[in-house]
């Protein structure tokens, strides 16, 4: 090897990423060229959303690092890398200054060292430098793309910095060329991997930590350790979100607001002021709920499209709001029908399941009494029936208005779909994902008429204060049953 420095210069203005990290934390440099995917793929194995992404290409001109933290506790570090684009020339430096293959490693370095104060080669000495500095490589290239030679000047000098690397062909818009790119990409690297940033299921990116585990034999035992965390956190994540939503159901159930009102004071604007408390109240708990879902998942910048809780003073809850909710037509009318079938009596929803449009007919009254009630004012009439006021006189004078707690059949149901549809969204995303999540799905559909029936009950009696211990833990465990199987889905 000839005219090897000892030492290198650093350019003024230039953010390197220096510090190296203890040997027993593990660190991957994310490498490749320019709107590859990378970020992509360092936002889904970091779980971090806040790592930057843009479609435009060269949106990374920095190195950034973006540790995997459980319980402030690092387990393992992604660097993201600005875009390999002069890989040629620097092949060409490399083989001028070295021709001693044991040597090649030392080369590399003495590049990175040589050069980090030159801006034609920015980039490349930001990628490598975490890579002489230890660093573990991943590289990214792009399925839908075809795979060409003139890829293969930056994999040779990936393959000379001498790091335990894996190869990551990232499908951006399709898998056309996915089986070229691993042909080409075998010759350069030991593992190959099709690995979609953007739905990868979480078994697959513990299995990329596992692979690295056996490339490079010093990090086996700690990416193990960060394997066997992350499934445990996988599963706290889905008990505490369950939780929440049990909270969030009983909660609300049960929930009213009053308010004291001298003699001689009109109790209308009281009524209308304590309606516009217990819809607030709905509204800010639910948003609480999704709030903490997100957060156990990782997410803080996750952005919706959704409808708010519709509630309004007048005709409240007809059929067109609780469609506006997200509560598709069959379970609307699922729900509806064994709801009154267990709690009996004149508890019903009307639903016009031929209308075709928004439900506009509002054609039939599903009653539990195995009748039906036709017409719009028979819809309206149980339909509305969210909340309750009532007024009672004080002995010390004046009167006690109170709004809540709900006494309508549907309204957890559709509390509950909402809660189950969010973290089933949440939990199954990826941190790649940028768009907006669709609350808009229809929610419940796939509940047996067996559960339906079940959970009435379970409202029922935590309405009406009857076994709450016993109800809360049985409501507890069914929606444990769902979240977990949307993760596992």
């Amino acid at each position: 090897m000839n005219d090897l420095p000892a030492g290198g210069e650093e350019g003024s203005g230039m953010t390197r990423v220096s510090e190296v990290k203890p040997a027993s934390i593990p660190t991957f440099a994310v490498v490749g060229r320019p709107n590859k995917g990378k970020s992509s793929i360092v936002a889904t194995l970091a779980r971090d959303d806040a790592v930057y992404i843009d479609a435009k290409a060269g949106s990374t001109r920095e190195s950034h690092r973006y540790p995997m933290k459980v319980d402030g506790e690092t387990l393992y570090e992604l660097v993201d890398t600005p875009g390999l684009q002069r890989a040629r020339s620097v092949l060409d430096w490399l083989n001028a200054h070295c021709n001693d293959a044991a040597a090649r490693p030392d080369a590399v370095r003495a590049f990175v060292e040589q050069h980090e104060g030159d801006p034609r080669y920015r980039d490349e000495c930001q990628a490598l430098r975490p890579i002489v500095d230890g660093a573990g490589i991943i590289y990214v290239v792009d399925g839908s793309c075809p795979y060409g030679p003139d890829y293969e000047a930056e994999m040779e000098i990936l393959r000379w910095s001498g790091q335990p690397s894996l190869a990551l062909i990232n499908p951006i818009e399709g898998e056309d060329y996915v089986e070229e790119w691993t042909a080409g990409l075998g010759q350069f690297f030991r593992t190959v991997r099709t690995f979609n940033a953007h739905r990868a299921e979480v078994t697959k990116q513990l299995e990329l930590l596992e692979l690295f585990g056996h490339l490079q034999p010093d990090w086996r035992e700690p990416l193990e350790r960060a394997v066997s965390i992350l499934r445990q956190d996988r599963e706290l994540q889905t008990r505490e979100a369950s939780s929440y939503i049990c909270d969030l159901i009983v909660d609300a159930i049960n929930y009213k607001v009053e308010q004291a009102v001298p003699d001689g004071l009109p109790l209308e604007p009281v009524q209308k002021i304590l309606f516009e408390r217990y819809k607030a109240n709905l509204v800010k708990r639910e948003r609480q709920c999704r709030q903490r879902v997100e957060e156990l998942y990782y997410y803080s910048h996750l952005t919706r499209s959704e409808e708010s809780l519709a509630l309004e003073e007048t005709d409240l809850f007809t059929i067109e709001k609780w469609y506006l909710w997200g509560l598709g037509p069959n379970a609307l009318m699922a729900a509806a029908a064994s709801a009154g079938a267990v709690v009996g009596g004149t508890t019903g929803m009307a639903l016009d399941v031929a209308s075709g449009g928004l439900l506009g007919g509002l054609g039939t009254l599903v009653a539990g009494a195995g009748g039906a009630v036709s017409g719009l004012w028979g819809a309206r009439k149980y339909a509305d029936k969210i909340g309750q006021i009532k007024v009672k006189g004080i002995p010390t004078g004046g009167n006690m208005v109170s709004y809540g707690p709900s006494r309508s059949i549907n309204f957890p149901f559709v509390l509950l779909g909402r809660a189950l549809l969010h973290q089933r969204l949440v939990s199954t995303r990826t941190h790649a994902d940028r768009n907006a999540l669709d609350l808009t799905q229809p929610l419940l559909e796939r509940l047996t008429d067996k559960e339906r029936k079940r959970l009435a009950r379970i409202f029922d009696d935590i309405r009406n204060g009857r076994k709450l211990d016993e109800r809360r833990a049985e409501l507890g465990s069914m929606i444990l049953r769902w979240c977990t199987d949307a993760v596992v889905a």
